[in-house]
């Protein structure tokens, strides 16, 4: 994982940062974890998943790095500020999971399943929005697909898109 403590709003003035309390904070913070404490509801067809919100830089970039494997019904929405090719990979993931691109209009454009622990890049084929991870296989098992419509992002907080 690539950590910019730009990305999260941290200055250090000066040339060297002094005081054990600073080393101390900046070794916490690097060393807490990045959850986004936002979670929702979507609907896929008509199939619920419960999911956690990664919309920060840093948030996007842990995403879900080192963490247990998900629930059947758990998922994590990555939300981008503008639609652009997105990109996924799984590094330091250890459990297999499947991602779905999606427009700003809530549109599946397309679906792929990862492997754990590999640096492989899984894209969108279009410009997207979000990308949804989920336990690997949860798409294919309901029968979902490209074309298909996610209903509840518009719960996600109108700041964060």
């Amino acid at each position: 994982m690539t950590f910019f403590i730009r990305d999260v709003g941290i200055a250090v003035r000066g040339r060297k940062a002094r005081g054990s309390g600073v080393i101390a904070g900046l070794a916490a913070l690097v060393c807490a974890p990045v959850w986004s404490a936002e979670r929702l509801e979507l609907h896929l067809d008509g199939h619920p998943l419960r999911v956690e919100v990664a919309a920060t830089p840093a948030e996007r970039a842990t995403g879900l790095m080192g963490r247990a494997p998900l629930r059947a019904d758990e998922g994590m929405l990555f939300v981008f500020p503008g639609d652009d090719t997105r990109c996924l990979w799984m590094r330091d993931t250890p459990s297999p999971l499947a991602a779905a691109f999606i427009s700003a209009k809530g549109e599946i454009l397309n679906l792929t399943e990862m492997q754990p622990l590999t640096d492989t890049h899984h894209c969108s084929r279009q410009p997207a929005r979000f990308a949804l991870e989920t336990a690997a296989g949860w798409f294919s098992q309901r029968g979902l697909s490209a074309g298909m419509t996610v209903q509840g992002l518009d719960a996600v907080s109108p700041a964060l898109r």
